[in-house]
């Protein structure tokens, strides 16, 4: 599959068995706060607020607390602002990484990151030294427990997706950011019920590594999405289905 993200596929399921909610909320609420201060309080005309909001309503957030998020965003309730901010480096092995932020202090986010890469093994890099290996991309999946690939497929290539594949139970489809409103509409009205969608940044090439590499990489990945100022982290890294993170 061009472009899929193997490790995107582990983060949702690992996440789905022990996510931390409280941060979780936190995180997305800061997502909600900078998307309403952007470009509005208005969902509809809000395209990036619209796919937060969806996001928060996937991981069960509280209507009351959407509602307050968008108004600090906006304008309407006193709140703090944040900066985004984007980190590049590589883990053990040369595996590049990508980490968004966003953050009341950028100074202690700079630091807090950089601390991570070095005690991790990695290190930071310069702007634009890994950006360039990533796209960005929309990402639905489905579980194949309630639709298959074939139907999942029709309805998500017509709407103008970019790719459609099954792995460990899960269909991952990707497609281009201007389509992935259109194509997770088109899922929804076909009657599948997704597990996830986003928009998320896709690797265009993939390195493997030997598992003690792997298991050390996916620490430093848990230690940066572990940070309060972290809200993404994307690796080219590529994990083989028999991979397992607890053999150690």
């Amino acid at each position: 599959m061009s472009g899929h993200s193997k490790w995107h596929t582990i983060k949702h399921k690992k996440g789905a068995i022990d996510a931390k909610r409280g941060k979780i909320f936190t995180k997305i609420i800061k997502e909600i706060t900078v998307a309403a201060r952007m470009g509005g309080g208005d969902i509809e005309s809000n395209p990036r607020l619209r796919t937060i909001v969806l996001k928060a309503k996937d991981a069960n957030m509280p209507k009351d607390n959407i509602a307050r998020a968008i108004k600090k965003g906006s304008g309407d309730l006193d709140g703090v602002s944040y900066t985004e901010g984007i980190y590049e480096g590589y883990g053990v092995g040369g595996v590049a990484i990508l980490v968004e932020t966003l953050t009341d202090n950028k100074n202690r986010t700079a630091a807090d990151v950089r601390s991570i890469f070095t005690k991790s093994g990695g290190n930071l890099g310069d702007s634009g030294s890994v950006a360039y290996m990533f796209a960005r991309k929309g990402v639905i999946t489905l579980s194949t427990e309630t639709c298959s690939e074939d139907d999942v497929f029709n309805a998500a290539l017509e709407a103008g997706a970019e790719d459609v594949a099954t792995e460990d139970s899960i269909i991952e489809v990707v497609t281009g950011p201007e389509d992935f409103e259109a194509v997770r509409d088109a899922i929804e009205a076909a009657g599948f019920k997704r597990e996830m969608a986003e928009i998320s940044m896709i690797a265009d090439q993939r390195i493997t590594l030997s598992d003690d590499k792997t298991r050390n990489v996916l620490r430093l990945i848990e230690r940066l999405e572990d940070n309060d100022d972290v809200q993404n982290v994307y690796s080219n890294m590529d994990i083989p289905e028999d991979f397992d993170p607890d053999d150690e």
